[in-house]
């Protein structure tokens, strides 16, 4: 049988394998220096100097400031002035000459009721209450998105490394059908279809590290250079508990914002409806007359008087109570938003276990099967180089199919795990 020589294989699968020791030997002392990159650290790095994070912690001191002096009494007032001056006749702007004139400085008080004062330090806790949940909250969004993009990461790592052991069966399944060609037997095509195989594993090898490149940029967007480093341990598969999850969904930081928003905006209710009852002001005056006459003291109390109150105080209490139903019923939507979205996720994580079970006991042992039946055909002469390929690439792509359902779930798990579990309550 007249067989073509297959052509001259290029430099890269000729000088790849003996050069990859050697660059791995060149490189060694460099990454060996680098410790790897754990996703604990990871979350641990992405913690620290988040400008997310930073700006949370900087609104709650705001807010914990502000809540110091909200029942704090108003500053007192200072008065100067004159009384009683004349502007006419032959003691005019004259301030000794006419008894009755005075020379005055006034210090002034007010005191706002104890229910407006009680409601507004209520409205001002409530304010930083609202901010350490909305904190607590970007932390733990912040953390899901860490672990996710080191999960997809690692993924693809795994994916790469797959590939790599299915390009090694490859270069043996073409120096074996060399073999075969050489000894008379096959198409003179059969040489051309492992390069194929070959070219198509190289463009897949491609995605792969185009995705890869994403993924670290992604990962570096939120721990910095350190997502450079080799990975270390994590994305071990996490068991999620349904029912911890539901129980912790009451305590997730939106609703406990949403609540504070609730409480702040009662706390201005009673606040408005505080003002129906009256403030009351002292002053304390000196009054200093010229030498011939004695200088004076007068005390004053002023109250307010709220004898209007359904056109002042009842339409800003309507208004409170108002915001207060809206907010409410905000917080309500909010809680069902949260719960559809727990059960999708939940529902979401068992279509994964499934197809993680089917690939394992299915579609992994079926394509492993399908290849050597193929294989066995094509040695036997009952089948052919390309009924052999078509089955190597369908295990190829169940393959790494399976390491893609793996990282999903591990993604999905540590979504789960780090938007609705707080850190206490993680394994």
């Amino acid at each position: 049988m007249n067989t073509r020589i297959p052509a001259a294989r290029p430099w890269r699968t000729l000088w790849g394998p003996r050069l990859l020791p050697v660059l791995a030997l060149a490189v060694l002392p460099a990454w060996a220096q680098v410790p790897p990159l754990s996703l604990d650290e990871a979350l641990a790095l992405a913690v620290q100097d988040a400008p997310t994070l930073s700006a949370s912690q900087a609104r709650i001191e705001a807010a914990d400031q502000a809540r110091r002096t909200a029942g704090a009494w108003p500053d007192p007032r200072l008065a100067l002035g004159v009384e009683n001056l004349p502007v006419s006749g032959p003691e005019r702007y004259r301030l000794t000459a006419d008894g009755m004139t005075m020379q005055r400085i006034a210090v002034m008080q007010d005191w706002p009721n104890a229910g407006k004062r009680e409601a507004r330090v209520a409205a001002a806790e409530r304010r930083v209450a609202a901010e350490q949940a909305r904190e607590a909250d970007e932390r733990r969004r912040l953390r899901a998105e860490v672990a996710q993009a080191w999960i997809r990461r690692h993924t693809l790592e795994r994916q790469l490394d797959a590939l790599q052991a299915l390009e090694a069966e490859n270069q043996a399944l073409a120096a074996w059908v060399q073999a075969q060609l050489a000894g008379g037997r096959g198409r003179a095509t059969d040489a051309v279809m492992p390069r194929q195989e070959a070219a198509q594993l190289d463009q897949r090898r491609d995605a792969l590290h185009t995705q890869l490149a994403q993924a670290v940029a992604a990962l570096r967007r939120w721990i910095g250079a350190a997502a450079e480093r080799p990975l270390g341990a994590g994305g071990d598969e996490t068991r999620i508990e349904a029912r911890a999850l539901s129980a912790a969904l009451e305590r997730h930081p939106r609703l406990q914002a949403a609540q504070a928003d609730v409480d702040r905006l009662e706390a201005e209710r009673r606040e408005a409806e505080a003002g129906k009852r009256p403030d009351w002001g002292v002053e304390l005056a000196y009054q200093r007359r010229g030498r011939a006459y004695g200088d004076m003291v007068s005390v004053q109390v002023s109250i307010d008087l709220p004898v209007l109150p359904g056109a002042r105080q009842d339409p800003q209490i309507a208004a409170r109570a108002a915001a207060r139903r809206a907010a409410q019923a905000e917080h309500e939507r909010l809680r069902r938003e949260l719960a559809e979205a727990l059960e999708a996720d939940l529902a979401d994580l068992q279509r994964l276990d499934r197809a993680l079970v089917r690939y394992e006991t299915q579609w992994l042992p079926l394509a492993d099967d399908k290849v050597e039946l193929a294989l066995a055909a094509y040695r036997a002469g009952t089948g052919t180089l390309a009924d052999l390929l078509a089955a190597r690439r369908e295990r190829i792509e169940a393959r790494l199919a399976h390491l893609a359902v793996q990282g999903e779930r591990q993604a999905l798990a540590a979504r789960l795990q780090f938007t609705y579990l707080a850190e206490g309550d993680q394994p």
